[in-house]
Parts: C-alpha cells; structure tokens; sequence
C-alpha cells in the first residue's frame, strides 16, 4: 500500500461517517487527496477559486441537508476558505475543510505555499486536528482518532478543519481497497432518546461478554446505586473516584490478559482512572466494542476501541440500563436487539460468574493483606478507622501513590484532582474544601505534592475541621515502582527528588497541630489524635522508607492469586 495512510484513512472515514460529495480545489499537494477521493466513489465537483469553493459547498449542504467536505492544496488557499467558513459556522452547517500541507520541517523555512496551518480558521471551525504522516498501529490508531473527533464534530452542525501534511513522493497512487477503520458513532441527545437509551440499555445487556467501566465521577448517590443495581447482574468496575473501591487491578494483576476475562462490550462512563493496569487490559481487547458516555459528544478513546459516543449525562444512561436489567431480572420479554451478537445467557452468567468470584478473592485479600510499617499500613489504617467514624467527612487524596493506596483501601468516594493529574494544588483544593463545609476534610497527600503546595496552610480562614495525613518517605515513592528505574544512578536524586524535610516547622508557622509517626506503635497511637476534631488543624507526618514502602506494595499484589477452585476456566492462572 504506496498511497499514504493519512489519506486512506481519511477516506474510509468520510465515506463512514456519510459523507460522499466534496468539492475539490486545483494544486498539487491535495492531489493524492483528491485521487483517492475519486477513486473511492466519493462525488468530486471541481471549483477552481477556493474563495468560491467553499461557498459551493454550503450550497449543497443547504440542499442535501449533509456534511460536505471541501479540499483546498496548501498554503493561503486554505486561507481564502475563511469568509465559507465562517459564513458556516454561524449558519450552523457541517463544512469539512480537507487541507493538504507541506511537512511541519518545512514550515518558515522560505519554502513555496507554506505557513502554519493548524489553526489557520481560528474560532470559525468547532475542531481543528492535524494528522501524523507516520506509520505504524500507534500513529494509525491516533489518525483514525482524529479524523473521527472531526467527523463527530461536524455531525452537530458546524464547519470543522482536517489538515493533511504530505511529504514527497506524491504521485503514487497505488493502493488496494478502502482498509477496515473504525468508526466512532454519536448518538446525540434529541426527540428520540428515549430509543436511543434503549438501543444502548439492549446492546449491553444482550452482550455475551459486557463490562461497565466506571471513570471519575461527580459524588452523587443515584450514580452509586445505578452503579451497585447493574453489579447484581453485570461485570461493573470503578475506583473510589466514582463510588468505593473495586479490586478489579489485583485480578488482572494476577490474570493477565486471559480471554475468559476480556469483555466483547465496553460501556465506559465518566472521566479519567487511575489504573494503568485496567487500561493496558482493555486495550487488549481488540475485538471489542466501546461506547462511551461523553456528556459534551467529545470523543475520548481511552481503551483503543471506541466505536460509539453517547453525548447525555451518566445519569440517564445507567438508568436505563439498570431499569432493563431489573425488567430482564423479572422475566420481563426484551425488545429485539440491534446488536450483531446473538441473546447468550449462558455465555453472560459465565463471563459475570468468572469476575465476581475473582473480586470476592481480592476484596478478601485486601482485607487481610497485613502490610508492615509502611505508607500502606497508615493509610490501610486510615481507611479502617473511617469504617467506624461517627462524624460526617470528605475525603482527598492527592496524586501518585496516595491516590493508588487509595485504590485498595477507600471504601467510599473520594476527591482527587485527575483532571491533568498533576502534583500540584492537591492540597489546596482540599483546604479549599475545608473552609466551605463544617464537616471533617481530610487529606492524604505525598511529601512532594505536600511542600510543593505548602502555601495552602498560609490562610487565616483554615479551621480545625482540617486534618492531612501527610506520608513522608523522603522523595517521590512512586518512582520506586516503575520497573527499570532503578537502574538510574540518579534516580534517587535527580528524578525522586530525594529531600530530608519535614512539617514540623511549617506547622509552627501556621498554627497546625503537628503529630509525628516513625514506627508502627507510633502510628497507632497517633491515628487515635488525628482522626478527632480539636481545637486546630492537624497534620500527621508518617514517616518511612521509600523502598520498604514499594516492597510492601510488591508484596501484596504478588501474594494474591486466583486458584482454580475459585473461578471456573482459569486453570494455568496459579
């Protein structure tokens, strides 16, 4: 296959997505373009002013009530589209601006028909995307990613602007048909969704393999309990981002990518999480099909398989899948499905069976896993007391390992700032939290995104409800677990930040309670104080050992595995 990838997959997707009509623009940069257009029965209309071109294809948006594309070389004829394009935006009309460029090595260097195109059309367009010229299933995925955002966003009524850099050779033309590329649907909220959440609520729960993938979620009692009424019937996996904790990172920890595990349907909900582990699971599972719940239609392709975008809120979609399941609990008859998959009852028992009785085992594991005195067993011993806490509180937990201990021990919703997922600002936002609730905040943080946010105790308007378990191994930990690292001379200094601070000081300061723990025994004693309200904020400083604290996290996940006894076709797995 000589033709560039870029193209093919632009074209596949065009004709996917529904759009057969473009107008084409002379030069020789979009010709590979325009010939595979052509040659892929898309309907080319040539207009030679560009200025023109783009109101010619308005012209046949308004008749045909569909997207048209209009394929313009590079250089200022991309330029010349602006007053068509603009003119679309604010008549809402789906304009695919298809502009071929030069490679972005050659942009400012006096080379003829070059300047940056990405963004050339400013605020006119809804996405602006530029696809890579590489090959290769990373960068193919990546291309077909965009392409597909571009296409979604055009499906809402409005111009969108797809760049093509092309470097030389460009007159080969030879290529085989249209490849397999997948396409990502929008289901947008309008006067049938209610058949829409149907469609979806029946693909689910038709599915011989489903799986419902929680990500971060906003704290609301009826996602919790739409959440736990699907688990009843169905494989349903979240982190404490969402509602509690789901052990779901110790059985693929302990499984691998075994197919008996790996869904055929994937319904994601909410936003980011936290396991690299489930996500490397999920991206394994090619033959899979993802729908995902995207309250803004913005595509979001986290798992490698997206094939569906369900722009309404979380909310109505569990609904509605909670509401079928309980009809199909009760013998109700379910509507004929869409889904190419035939009704596998058989198959769904098994594939639920198989997960429940693995995360039965890690929900044991985690409860008697006893970790020795590390950053583990304080938050371990954070978490048990909560169990019993009588007041109200709200939990953070900062980025990095905090966040991963959480994953294990938080049997409640926590806050935690995965949006960027940076360090910083952690303990701000919790302080923040603080003062705009009489409730108990609690924050656990790391050292690092501790002293890097220490500015956050600089506040008159801080009250004892404030209390932050600060974990203190002299460094970033989680730089202890990343497998190769070690073998850095510079780990410890350069890239963990090695430090020999402490809070103490700070706490003087800012008229903190100030606990200290260097030892089991000193921890305990410790988290009795820390977890009551006084007359101040509090912070209790544990203090450990870097590699002690990531041989303890080790230890528990290689010291859970899944028997044969305990689950039905998973021998070998031992």
């Amino acid at each position: 296959m000589n033709m560039k990838e870029s193209i093919i997959i632009l074209t596949s997707l065009l004709k996917q997505h529904g759009i057969m009509a473009a107008v084409v623009c002379p030069g020789s940069r979009n010709a590979p373009i325009v010939h595979h257009f052509s040659e892929s029965k898309i309907i080319c209309l040539p207009v030679t002013d560009e200025r023109s071109a783009g109101f010619y294809a308005i012209g046949i948006a308004l008749a045909t009530k569909k997207p048209v594309a209009v394929c313009v070389t590079s250089g200022t004829a991309l330029l010349n589209l602006a007053p068509s394009v603009a003119e679309a935006f604010y008549r809402h009309l789906p304009l695919v601006v298809v502009s071929a460029d030069r490679p972005q090595a050659w942009i400012g260097q006096l080379d003829g028909q070059t300047l940056p195109q990405p963004g050339a059309l400013g605020g006119f367009v809804k996405k602006s995307v530029t696809l890579p010229e590489s090959s290769g299933d990373g960068q193919r995925w990546y291309c077909a990613r965009l392409v597909n955002e571009a296409l979604t966003a055009a499906s809402r009524g409005c111009p969108v602007h797809i760049n093509v850099p092309l470097s030389e050779p460009l007159f080969d033309f030879s290529t085989g048909a249209l490849p397999d590329v997948r396409a990502v649907k929008l289901f947008r909220p309008d006067t049938s969704e209610p058949e829409v959440l149907k469609s979806i609520a029946r693909r689910f729960t038709m599915a011989a393999r489903p799986m419902l993938v929680a990500g971060q979620c906003e704290c609301k009692k009826d996602i919790q309990s739409l959440l736990d009424t699907i688990a009843e019937r169905f494989v349903v996996l979240h982190e404490p981002l969402c509602s509690r904790a789901v052990h779901f990172d110790e059985v693929i920890s302990a499984t691998g990518n075994n197919p008996d595990y790996m869904p055929d349907f994937i319904l994601y909900i909410g936003d980011t999480i936290v396991s690299k582990r489930l996500k490397e699971f999920l991206r394994a599972a090619t033959g899979a099909e993802t729908w995902a719940v995207s309250a803004d239609g913005e595509i979001h392709d986290t798992f490698m398989n997206q094939t569906a975008v369900i722009e309404l809120p979380p909310e109505k979609v569990l609904y509605a899948v909670a509401s079928h399941a309980t009809i199909q609990e009760k013998g109700g008859k379910e509507a004929v499905t869409e889904s190419p998959l035939p009704p596998d009852a058989q198959s769904r028992q098994e594939f639920y069976t198989r997960w429940q009785t693995a995360l039965a085992a890690a929900d044991s594991h985690a409860a008697t896993f006893e970790p020795p005195y590390s950053q583990m067993m304080a938050v371990k011993m954070f978490e048990s007391a909560l169990d019993i806490y009588e007041f109200g509180n709200h939990i953070h937990y900062a980025n990095s390992s905090a966040v991963r201990l959480a994953n294990i021990y938080a049997n409640h919703y926590i806050y935690v700032n995965r949006g960027t997922n940076g360090i910083e600002g952690s303990l701000s936002t919790a302080a923040g939290f603080s003062i705009a609730t009489n409730d108990m905040t609690f924050c656990v943080i790391g050292d690092l995104s501790f002293f890097y946010d220490s500015n956050a105790l600089w506040n008159q308007c801080l009250r004892s409800n404030f209390h932050i378990l600060l974990l203190n191994n002299g460094g970033g930990g989680i730089f202890h677990q990343l497998p190769g690292l070690e073998a850095s001379p510079v780990r410890d200094k350069f890239i963990a930040a090695e430090h020999h601070t402490n809070a103490s000081d700070l706490c003087k300061v800012h008229n903190f309670r100030y606990l200290s723990a260097h030892n089991a025994k000193d921890l305990n004693v410790c988290m009795k104080l820390f977890l009551f309200r006084i007359t101040q904020p509090v912070v209790l400083e544990v203090f450990t050992n870097a590699e002690e604290d990531a041989l303890a996290v080790k230890e528990y996940y290689q010291s859970f595995m899944i028997k044969p006894s305990e689950s039905d076709m998973t021998s070998g797995l031992t």
